[in-house]
Formats: structure tokens, sequence, C-alpha cells
């Protein structure tokens, strides 16, 4: 353990006031190492484990350089790009909370406020802005944002950017500042597309990694529930018990789909428990009361799809628990990450089935630490007699397959039934024709200026066009006779 404590860094000493109030004393070895460096200017890549405070790692010498100097209409000094709204507004969470005693303006660009609002902070001009990679760049377009003036800009969670496709955002919004600025880019992992947007947007960036990538903290203690079947009824059931058989503060239910998230919410309050979902179909109000709720201690269980899996600080979240493996095999070390934070201990628990074991496997092989089984007691003889779930997935295998109904789905065109034959009478007292019978005459054909118009005009309630405007839909009334 490191004796460096913040005064050692030469922070200003309003910020070693709001920082000893907030109950820190020693920086982590990301601050420790991190901020001498951004408060002289130098570019940084840091990479850290989840929890380990890199967040603090810019905000704190940030605000020490930002309480000298003012901002302009509309150019902010510094800007800080996050991949989720929750993410943006937990690191203006922190700006207020080490800042309260300094000087600075601030404003939060995401999703989910009024344009109104965030337009007037930025025509009076702000210190630091906060935002998320869409809303900057739109409000960039309308010409409510100039970036010449910029002095400091953050890449947060990096990774995470590269995930949700943000990366040609960030060239696009790189090629806007100025050449002369300090670039900050922290990330829990290092992929090569990360390191090459290192490569060109960064001047010499010192490189401080704290942590091996893969690594999971020792904290938190780890479990694997393997089950004997993947439907998600059995899942379901499975998590219940799991959470029954634990001593649970407060816990964070990941799963991998948004529909799945809103079933097990409903399912876990149908059975009793205190349950609420999130997730990126939410609107931002509800998802801001419900995370608020939860860090107020006011709600026990969140159900989240991987928006609350990267750098949402909740420091009192006792359990973490895994409806299947993650799609991709960093996200399990971001998803335990949200328990054991700050030096508290933690527990996870995730739920494979037989078809989950290949995804497992690379888990293992990137966390390289062992994972204890846990089965609570009587939940294989619950699982063996619960009836099946037809019509639901059996596990992270069963992806692509197409849903059947009503038996198994045949390949190829199903075989028409032949055509019946047609039935000829051979009696011999089968009745001759009649020579007077005449065929049918035919049916005159209307002229044409006598036959009734067909209505082809569209319905307004077409599912995959838009109705028409009022102008296009009355077009041709009022044609003069020589048109029609």
């Amino acid at each position: 353990m490191t004796d460096t404590t913040f005064a050692d860094l030469g922070l200003d000493p309003r910020l070693l006031t709001a920082l000893e109030t907030a109950g820190y004393t020693k920086p982590t070895p990301i601050q420790e190492q991190a901020i001498p460096i951004v408060m002289s200017g130098g570019d940084v890549t840091g990479i850290a484990q989840t929890g380990t405070g890199k967040t603090a790692a810019f905000v704190l010498p940030m605000i020490h350089r930002l309480t000298k100097g003012r901002a302009r209409a509309r150019m902010p000094r510094s800007l800080i790009l996050c991949p989720t709204r929750e993410l943006a507004a937990q690191v203006s969470e922190n700006f207020v909370k080490y800042g309260s005693d300094l000087k600075f303006t601030m404003a939060l660009l995401i999703g989910g406020v009024s344009f109104k609002e965030q337009e007037q902070k930025l025509m009076r001009g702000v210190d630091v802005l906060i935002a998320t990679p869409g809303r900057l760049i739109d409000q960039f377009e309308r010409g409510k944002i100039l970036l010449t003036g910029l002095e400091v800009f953050v890449i947060d969670e990096a990774d995470r950017m590269l995930d949700m496709g943000f990366i040609p955002d960030i060239e696009k919004i790189c090629k806007l500042l100025p050449k002369r600025r300090q670039t900050l880019l922290f990330s829990a992992t290092m992929a090569k597309e990360i390191e090459r947007l290192a490569r060109t947007f960064q001047n010499n960036p010192v490189r401080i990694e704290v942590a091996r990538e893969s690594k999971t903290a020792e904290t938190i203690a780890q479990h694997v529930v393997k089950i004997p079947r993947g439907d998600e009824k059995a899942r379901r059931t499975a998590l219940r018990r799991v959470i029954e058989a634990v001593d649970l503060e407060s816990g964070i239910v990941f799963c991998n789909r948004k529909r799945e998230v809103d079933v097990v919410a409903k399912s876990l309050v149908k059975h009793g428990f205190d349950a609420a979902p999130i997730h990126g179909d939410l609107p931002q109000s509800e998802r801001t009361k419900t995370l608020n709720s939860f860090r107020d201690g006011q709600l026990k269980i969140l159900v989240a799809s991987d928006v609350a899996a990267r750098g949402l600080d909740i420091p009192d979240v006792s359990h973490v628990f895994n409806f299947g493996p993650p799609p991709k095999d960093e996200d399990y070390i971001h998803r335990i990450g949200r328990t054991g934070r700050a030096g508290r201990t933690g527990e996870s628990y995730t739920l494979i089935a037989p078809l989950d074991e290949k995804a497992w496997r690379g888990v293992l092989m990137l966390i390289k630490t062992d994972v204890a089984d846990f089965m609570p007691d009587g939940l294989s003889d619950e699982l063996g007699n619960l009836p099946a779930d037809e019509g639901r997935r059996g596990g992270r295998g069963d992806r692509g397959r197409g849903r059947e109904r009503g038996g198994r789905r045949e390949r190829g065109r199903p075989d028409k039934p032949p055509a019946p034959k047609p039935e000829t009478d051979t009696s011999d007292t089968a009745p001759a024709p009649s020579p007077q019978s005449t065929p049918a005459p035919k049916k005159e054909r209307e002229p044409r200026s006598e036959r009734p118009r067909k209505d082809y005009k569209r319905k307004d309630d077409d599912p995959i066009l838009d109705p028409a405007p009022e102008e296009i839909r009355g077009f041709g009334q009022d044609v003069p006779s020589f048109l029609k």
C-alpha cells in the first residue's frame, strides 16, 4: 500500500478539503500515477480494472487546472465523452462533489434532456462539457458548439465506445478539435482499435497500466451455478433460489437482452422480490429514477442490461447475478466489478446451462481464476420436475434458430396435395348432349368511359408507409377535365 497522500500530489487545498470530506486521504495506484501527468499537461492512456478510481484520476487534476481561466460563449474549455447517459451523469456528480468549493461551470449534454436547457448553458460558456457522442455531434451541426477553444479532451471507457460502435463518431469529433490540446484516454481493457485511436490522436501519451486487463478484483467471491436445463423458466427459477440462498443486501441481475430484463424483473416482482428493470429503451427519466432508488437503498434488486455494467459507481452492491454468460467474455469482468468496490467484499453468481459451457470456458480462459460451484439445496430436483418451457431459448447456443410453431419446421416448400382426378362417367346410360344446347353468349365489354373507376386512395393507417400530406392526398380533385 502506498504512503502517498493527495496532499503530496500538489492539488489545490480546496480539493483536498473536498476529498477529506468525502473520506478519501490516499490515492489509488491509477490516481497516484495519472494526476501529476494530467496536471502538467501531458497525454495519458490509463488502463485499470473497474472500481479503481479512474474517474477521479482525471476529474481532480482537471478541476485543479480549470480554476484558472474563463470559458467563452459556445466554446467549452474541456470535453469528456462517455458511452452512456448514466456514466456521463456519474462523471458530472464527481465534478460537483470534488469541486463544490471552486468556481467553474459545467454542462451535461445527453439524450433525454431538453435541448433548450442545454443550449442556454452552452451560450453562457462552460468550463466542463460532459457528453455522449451522438448528442455532441447533433449540437455541433446545429451550430450551438464551437470546439476550437478546447484545452482538455477525455475519452472515458474507450473500449465500451468501441463495443457500442462510437469509434467513427469519436474520430469525427477529434478532427474538429484544435491540434494543440491535451488528450486523456481511460479504459478497463485495451483493444487493438483503441490502441490505434491512441496513436492517432494522442501526442506521446504516457501509458499507465495498474492491473492486468483481464484480471477480476480479488475482493469478489465468484460462483457458478450449473443448471441441467437452459430454458428461461428454469433460469428464472434458479435465479430466485440463488437469491434466496444468499445474504442479499443489494444486487444487480444482468441479462443479455432487453426483453429478458423486463421478463426477469416482472418474474421477481411476481414472486415477492423488490426489483425493477433498467435498459436503453426506457425513458431517461425512468432510468434515472430507478438508479437513484437503487443507489439510495430504496430498491433492493436492479435488473439490468449492460447499460449498467460500465463505470457506474454504486459502492454498496453486495451481489451480482448473471442470468447467463455475457455476449463478450470481457463483459464478465465489468459486470461482476459492480460489487467488491472501494475495498469492500462482494459475491457474484453466474447461471450456466449445458449449451453455455463453451461460452463459460471462454470466460475462464480470460480471467484465469478458479470459480467455485454453487447449488442451492433441492434446486436440481425442482428443475427436473418443472414442465417444459416451449418456445423459449434453450441457452446461448440457441441463438439464430427460428421459432417453431405447431411442430417441427420443415426445410423447403411443403409438398402440395395431389390434384383430384376428374371424374368421368363411363356408364352406358349417360345422357347424350342435347343437339339444341348452344354455348352461352360472351358478355359484352363495357365501354372504357362507362366503367367504374377503382379507388386507389392509400389507407392512412398503412403500417409501412407514413400517411401522405393533405396537399398530396387531395391532388387530382381540382384537375381540369381535359387532363382526367
